[in-house]
């Protein structure tokens, strides 16, 4: 099958560092090439993919310090891609809702990936006027805020199995992976360590937009409690060590996570996970078997105290049932086959991939 995956250009695909889209479409690409499938990726020109890769961009646009508008090099993509589209089985859109009125415009079929929240009021209208274009969420707590959407499918990420695995190691402190944004709540997993009497190591990116947050909220945060160590933003080759040497990922979250890559990640090294229960939490994690889904810090605190009860063995074999991309990719594919032989999108022709949803017979 002939199959484009249009990346954002935000980062390279994969990031060096942060970055959850550009990460889970490098999977999947380097998992479709592996089955034998002839797949183009578009992107930035620093990217590294086992596809051909189309170069939008020299570099992604975060280092790219010229660049001030992104948004019209998007658009110059989507241009650039309609014009090869007759070129391809189908495209695989990775940008939002970027690509709706342009692409319902032309007969190749095509798909797109929301990895984002779509809770937001403006998220209404737009998913309204578009509800008969194919998306596909990555989490079934994704979908409900536009239930009008024209799901066709749910597909959780996968990451390679070999990616990140267990080190042998003695845990011995709490973890927090990711972004430092005020959704993301470091300060509950800095007030749950202190109570579990735990260190915390705080891995994590501070971006431009949450650098006043940073400074003015959690800095203090971090030099009030000396048990804490800011550590910064890490790349793949430090997870596994610094998820093997934690006894469990604290995921505090407070907004409607759409999946949480950082979930799979520990549990790829054998770390149960403590999350909130917003968003995708209760769908990755498996309470009482990969981690334990909170309520509240109470919760959590008492939820620290049972860590030891799961066998990271079992975490880890848990991962590798559900979140490895050989399986992901190939829920994709089950999609890319129903369009390819309907040619047009249809709610009523493309069968749900993932378990079931609800929503999904409310648009049939």
């Amino acid at each position: 099958m002939r199959i484009a995956q249009i990346a954002p250009l935000t980062e390279a695909v994969p990031p060096s560092l942060y970055g959850g889209t550009e990460r889970v479409v490098s999977w999947l690409t380097d998992a479709l090439v592996g089955l034998g499938h002839d797949v183009t990726l578009f992107a930035s020109g620093d990217s590294k993919t086992s596809a051909k890769l189309e170069a939008m961009w020299p570099c992604a646009l975060r280092f790219d310090k010229a660049v001030l508008d992104p948004i019209a090099l998007h658009m110059l993509m989507l241009e650039r891609v309609r014009k090869v589209a007759h070129t391809f089985d189908i495209l695989h859109f990775h940008l939002d809702y970027y690509p709706f009125s342009l692409f319902s415009r032309q007969p190749t079929p095509f798909i797109t990936t929301l990895h984002g929240r779509l809770d937001l009021p403006e998220h209404q209208p737009v998913f309204q006027e578009f509800s008969s274009i194919p998306v596909i969420s990555i989490s079934k707590a994704q979908q409900k805020p536009v239930p009008q959407a024209g799901w066709i499918g749910n597909v959780y990420h996968g990451m390679p199995e070999d990616l990140l695995t267990p080190r042998q190691t003695k845990p011995g402190y709490l973890a927090f992976l990711g972004r430092i944004a005020r959704e993301k709540r470091v300060d509950r997993a800095i007030r749950i360590a202190e109570r579990c009497g735990l260190p915390l190591k705080v891995a994590a990116k501070v971006d431009k937009a949450d650098r006043e947050y940073f400074e003015t909220e959690i800095e203090p945060l971090l030099r009030t409690h000396k048990n804490v160590e800011f550590i910064g933003e890490i790349g793949d080759r430090d997870k596994s060590d610094f998820l093997s040497g934690a006894i469990g990922l604290l995921v505090p979250i407070d907004w409607p996570e759409p999946f949480g890559l950082v979930m799979i990640e520990s549990m790829a090294c054998g770390t149960p996970v403590i999350a909130f229960n917003h968003g995708s939490a209760p769908e990755v994690v498996d309470d009482g078997v990969t981690g334990f889904v909170v309520r509240n810090e109470d919760e959590a605190v008492a939820a620290v105290g049972r860590l030891h009860t799961l066998p990271r063995v079992k975490v880890r074999q848990h991962f590798e049932q559900r979140f490895t991309a050989q399986r992901m990719a190939s829920e994709y594919l089950s999609i890319y086959q129903r369009m390819v032989t309907h040619k047009k999108p249809s709610l009523h022709l493309v069968e749900e991939v993932s378990d079931p949803d609800p929503l999904r017979t409310s648009l049939a």
